[in-house]
């Protein structure tokens, strides 16, 4: 061990050393609550205040070096997502960072750019970086990679995408079951010409989601009314393919777009277009943000719990990285319908 790291391992044991003094609490205890594992430990709450309390009167804090040194972990995370421009992904990603900060880990973003190769790539710069383990919404249609380094490098954990056959733990919202809400919900409005905008076809969230439109719509008797368009999560796409939608006959009298950034491109083109949203034409989304509360009219949507799959996520990933064992957790959370202004009843 190098001077330099022996020096910075005497100088965190003697801190703490001090704040037992302080605390009448044991240096172990301290040392636990310190770095965020209070809660593995059942530290009391109560203990937990007054301690934060009595290092925060000292300035205290964590000598990242030293915890590194007696733990051989660096206490940081890595977070792969498909595209921090998408307002979905930079809320799970605060979510994240937010929740790891309280627990004492430090969270490295990386962009994949909806490209399998970015992500690998981002991957392996983390590997690279010695994070403790990886949270991944992956842009990848296989998942030998990623399974390949949570056997044999670091812990894994997939959020929101993810792959149906998969060795991998996830932590995602049950897209069928929200895709099947929403375009029932279109279709007891009164509407039969429901198209369906996707996101890209090799996704298992896109899949799970076009199941749903698809039982939706079979359910009412409306076979002959399925339509799927589209291959990519962006406004481009949206947009394109709504133009498209809006220059058939006859016209669709209702939207389901597979996330925010499709129907802003789809919205784009109804104005375009010259209709109205719900008058003319019905819009419902799959995807939440407060914006979608200010845009006129308001959109009705599928609201994912974005803070639960973070923390989720998170805390399935650090029990992996502290117990030095690999989860098998898969797990689907509820998704809400929000009822806006943009379905309209359709009596024609």
């Amino acid at each position: 061990m190098q001077k330099s790291s022996i020096n910075s391992f005497m100088e965190e044991r003697m801190t703490l050393v001090a704040l037992a003094e302080r605390t009448g609490l044991s240096v172990t205890t301290i040392s636990r609550v310190l770095s965020g594992q209070a809660e593995k430990y059942r530290i009391s709450p109560k203990t937990v205040e007054y301690i934060k309390q009595e290092a925060d009167r000292c300035n205290y804090r964590p000598n990242v070096m030293a915890q590194s040194l007696r733990t051989k972990r660096t206490r940081t995370i890595g977070l792969v997502v498909p595209a921090i421009s998408n307002p979905f992904f930079a809320n799970i990603a605060s979510a994240i960072v937010q929740k790891a900060r309280e627990l004492g880990y430090t969270v490295i973003l990386s962009d994949a750019m909806e490209d399998a190769e970015q992500e690998e790539e981002g991957v392996r710069s983390l590997l690279l970086r010695h994070v403790d383990g990886i949270i991944v919404s992956t842009s990848a249609e296989q998942p030998a990679f990623l399974e390949q380094v949570n056997e044999s490098a670091v812990p894994v954990v997939l959020i929101d995408r993810y792959f149906a056959e998969t060795t991998l733990p996830y932590v995602v919202t049950d897209n069928y079951s929200g895709a099947l809400e929403a375009v029932s919900h279109l279709i007891n409005r009164g509407h039969q010409r429901v198209a369906c905008i996707c996101g890209v076809r090799h996704s298992a969230i896109v899949q799970e989601r076009m199941r749903g439109y698809v039982d939706a719509m079979q359910r009412a008797g409306l076979e002959r009314f399925v339509h799927c368009v589209g291959d990519e999560f962006s406004v481009q796409n949206g947009y394109i393919e709504a133009k498209l939608l809006l220059n058939s006959n006859p016209l669709p009298t209702a939207l389901f777009t597979m996330n925010n950034t499709i129907l802003l491109g789809a919205i784009k083109a109804i104005k375009e277009s010259g209709l109205r949203i719900p008058e003319d034409i019905s819009v419902v989304s799959f995807d939440d943000n407060p914006f979608l509360d200010y845009i006129s009219p308001a959109i009705t949507r599928i609201v994912q719990p974005q803070n639960e799959l973070g923390s989720i996520a998170l805390r399935i990933l650090i029990r992996s990285i502290e117990e030095n064992e690999r989860s098998d957790a898969r797990i689907k959370l509820s998704p809400i319908l929000k009822l806006c202004d943009s379905v309209a009843l359709y009596d024609k």
